[in-house]
């Protein structure tokens, strides 16, 4: 039974490790110029027929609401970026950062990043990603992708930091 018991809480620390290492990675180094680009939202007229039909689909995914575009945060405080979307079925958010994937860990509350969700409605949800405290390394470019079956919508947030002195 100890045997087991330590071989559970080897293996939930590696799964954190494994986690903690990830978040560290998609976070930037510098400062510098993010070589991602900002994402509008797919619109427009296609040549491509099927192409215009699959991006102006009615049941297609569509973010409602999103944060503003520019944001610079104060070293130490908190970050919060909000998405809606809707979409039948119902669309599903993804977070990206420097187009980098950001994963979400339920089971795992010692992460830089914290996404939330809420599932409104048969067609809606909404998602919130917090970084507290924001540190240099947590400017760039975020992004959340709303996407479902017939339409992938994306609105990109650009982030800077400045420094409060009291």
């Amino acid at each position: 039974m100890l045997v087991k018991r330590a071989f559970i809480a080897t293996i939930l620390l590696l799964i954190w490790l494994v986690a903690w290492s990830e978040a560290r990675r998609s976070r930037t180094r510098s400062r510098t110029k993010s070589k991602v680009q900002i994402g509008l939202p797919i619109t427009g007229k296609y040549r491509d027929p099927e192409s215009d039909q699959y991006y102006n689909n009615n049941d297609g995914a569509k973010i409602l609401l999103a944060s503003h575009f520019d944001l610079e945060y104060v070293l130490g405080h908190k970050i919060a970026f909000l998405c809606t979307a809707k979409g039948t079925p119902r669309p599903h958010i993804t977070w990206f950062k420097d187009g980098t994937e950001i994963f979400a860990h339920h089971y795992l509350h010692l992460l830089l990043f914290q996404i939330h969700e809420w599932l409104i409605g048969e067609d809606r949800v909404k998602s919130k990603i917090e970084i507290d405290p924001a540190t240099q390394m947590d400017a760039g470019v975020y992004e959340c992708t709303a996407d479902n079956m017939y339409s992938i919508d994306r609105r990109s947030f650009k982030t800077d930091f400045s420094i409060a002195f009291d």
